[in-house]
């Protein structure tokens, strides 16, 4: 599908992008090949092929939870703006 200079101006309008008068050519040329290359894609033959997430198998490599001791209190808060109750202390977003 060759795209028209109108119809760049067309999908810039609805897109509300403001394109250079030289940019329209180039940016067609480049937006019919996108579409030929979509053309191709729907010729291929996908009725049989199964809906799926990945294309190759993953697995989740997940490492044991172990615990550990974590930063002492007086450095976790220390340099937070503001504090309350050994705690950080936030301004109100939700009135």
């Amino acid at each position: 599908m060759k795209l028209t200079l109108e119809d760049v101006r067309h999908v810039a309008h609805l897109a509300r992008l403001e394109i250079a008068d030289a940019d329209l050519e180039p940016l067609a040329a480049q937006l019919s090949d996108i579409l030929a290359y979509v053309d191709k894609l729907n010729a291929v033959a996908t009725q049989d092929v199964q809906p799926m997430a990945q294309a190759i198998s993953v697995v989740n490599a997940f490492r044991e939870d172990v615990p550990k001791a974590s930063c002492p209190l007086d450095q976790t808060l220390a340099n937070a703006p503001a504090t309350a109750d050994d705690m950080f202390e936030v301004p109100k977003i939700i009135e």
